[in-house]
């Protein structure tokens, strides 16, 4: 059997800065039991990711804020170590969040599911709108390949397939926006798990930097995959072949990019969470609202390396 095939840019970013800690509720999440596939192993690492500490972000002051010369309507930069706060726009501005969500939707699948455990296309998953990977309906494809899916070209239809295919999709949207609450994005609310524009789906830039240090210091699957320029999923008996490439350009116009996810909807507009490594100087960026996404990418991770 051919191997899978992922080739990854660089070093993910890692975050070593001190949290309070704050005991999470457990997701009040209703199924009779958990989904077919998923071990006692992954339910067990999903008990110990809900007592996880949530994340702070150190105060800044904006009367010290410098004039970097952003289009977004809300950003925020932050020292990836410290978690220290070196520039906000807007930054609890409730905005859509396009498909920035997938990091949470991505989050979530890991919280009920291992990356073997075995999911099956429905019709609605498989018609969800573009922009997707292509799957089929009645197509069966592990977790760890339908991440890939959805966090390289963005496949829409990979996250309904992880949404619906794991727990009901009611619950998992439930299970987000408890994971959003328990790790401290106190103004957010998801709806669906891939981001297209729907009624109660909004977020902060803020919000985002909270979610997005989660991830690094909690997921290492997801900062592993965030940077995977190609991705190849042999065909088997289950499911066709497939060839991911990721969307992400920042990853080949700016040295040490890392991550993590953009996304693009008529209501969002452009938008990034990005991050980046520079010798020992680790950065996250928010840029949300943007009409040169990369362009402002380039100019805030640049300014924050020369602070």
């Amino acid at each position: 059997m051919v191997a899978r095939v992922a080739i990854p840019v660089t070093a993910a970013i890692p975050v070593t800065a001190t949290t309070a800690v704050k005991t999470a509720a457990r997701p009040a999440v209703k199924h009779s039991r958990p989904a077919a596939g998923i071990s006692r192993q992954a339910m067990r690492s999903f008990a110990d990711r809900l007592v996880r500490p949530s994340i702070n972000l150190a105060a800044f002051n904006p009367a010290a804020e410098p004039e970097v010369g952003l289009h977004a309507k809300s950003a925020l930069l932050v020292d990836g170590d410290s978690l220290k706060v070196l520039w906000t726009r807007e930054p609890k501005l409730r905005r859509a969040p396009a498909s920035l969500t997938k990091l949470m939707t991505a989050a979530v699948a890991l919280d009920y599911a291992d990356l073997d455990t075995q999911v099956k296309v429905t019709g609605a998953a498989a018609t969800a709108e573009p922009s997707r990977m292509g799957l089929e309906a009645g197509e069966t494809l592990t977790v760890r390949d339908l991440l890939y899916g959805m966090l390289l070209p963005s496949g829409n239809d990979a996250a309904e397939a992880l949404a619906s295919g794991i727990i009901p999709r009611p619950d998992f949207i439930a299970a987000m926006n408890h994971k959003a609450a328990d790790i401290g994005m106190r103004d957010s609310h998801f709806s669906t798990p891939s981001g297209l524009d729907a009624p109660g789906l909004y977020t902060t830039a803020y919000d985002l930097a909270i979610l997005a240090a989660y991830i690094v210091r909690t997921y290492p699957f997801i900062v592993q995959a965030a940077p995977t320029r190609q991705y190849s999923i042999p065909g088997s008996e289950l499911h066709k072949a497939y060839s991911l490439t990721n969307g992400n350009h920042l990853l080949a116009i700016y040295p040490g990019a890392t991550g993590l996810k953009p996304g693009f909807t008529d209501e969002a507009g452009l938008c990034i969470v990005a991050t980046a490594t520079r010798g020992n100087r680790h950065l996250l960026a928010v840029l949300m609202g943007s009409d040169i996404v990369y362009g402002d990418a380039v100019r805030f991770l640049d300014y924050g390396f020369s602070t």
